[in-house]
């Protein structure tokens, strides 16, 4: 091709055809022009080809970060309700207790106050791609600004996570005080079989300490903070979740 090319503008300059050579020359331009738009196209579309796959590629690694994320928060969520629920149940039947209700009354005790509610969801991409600036790649700006907007969704929730646990820890510091008794509330909720404690000794009774006007402020202020934890920080992070993980479905093919 170019060697015809040349002949052709060697004949041409022989002849003295300088018209035609101008025409020529005018052609070899705009052919050379063509040729580097051609590449130029070519390597666009490789490139977006390449930017596509990998947005692909990483919409499937945010899905399944945010699907175990919901799947978490579901789970503690359902542990959370477990706990007020019995420490709802717990308050109302202290009043009327007796002696013969203080193994149950424990066993409400240890399920209310047992577990700690800590969210710690799957955010290792999420991270990178933050931290390396190629959330750009996502080409869903609404997306992207729910993405963007996540951390501070979970800051609110953390927040509130740390007030119910400094709930929970002054309505335990009570029963670890001296008008309380751990050993008597670890007997009878069995609480840990390989603790070896003789359910014969004498045991101390915590029912006073049930009853007084100070256990029940703390036990009612853990209540509410722990439904509090449901309602106003888990269910918007739940609605959050799932208002993502459309949008991600959304932009996958």
């Amino acid at each position: 091709m170019f060697t015809l090319m040349r002949r052709l503008r060697r004949n041409l300059l022989q002849n003295q055809s300088f018209g035609r050579y101008g025409l020529y020359a005018l052609g070899e331009v705009l052919l050379i022009v063509m040729g580097i738009l051609a590449a130029l196209w070519i390597d666009n579309w490789n490139q977006e080809r390449q930017e596509v796959k990998r947005e692909q590629f990483y919409l499937s690694g945010l899905k399944e970060e945010f699907q175990a994320s919901l799947s978490k928060l579901d789970t503690l969520m359902a542990v959370n309700r477990k706990s007020y629920q019995t420490a709802e149940d717990l308050l109302q039947r202290i009043p009327g207790a007796s002696i013969g209700e203080e193994a149950v009354l424990s066993k409400m005790l240890i399920r209310a106050l047992t577990y700690e509610i800590v969210y710690n969801p799957n955010n290792s991409l999420l991270k990178e791609l933050i931290n390396s600036g190629r959330l750009e790649t996502l080409t869903h700006p609404m997306l992207r600004r729910h993405l963007t907007s996540w951390e501070s969704f979970l800051e609110s929730v953390r927040r509130q996570e740390e007030n119910l646990r400094l709930q929970r820890q002054h309505t335990t510091d009570l029963l670890r005080g001296p008008e309380g008794s751990i050993r008597t509330i670890a007997v009878y909720s069995q609480v840990d079989p390989e603790l070896r404690l003789n359910p014969d000794d004498p045991l101390y009774s915590n029912l006073d300490l049930l009853k007084s006007r100070e256990f029940e402020n703390n036990f009612l202020l853990f209540m509410l903070d722990a439904k509090n934890m449901e309602t106003v920080h888990y269910a918007p992070l739940r609605r959050e979740i799932t208002t993502i993980l459309g949008l991600i479905e959304a932009g996958l093919d």
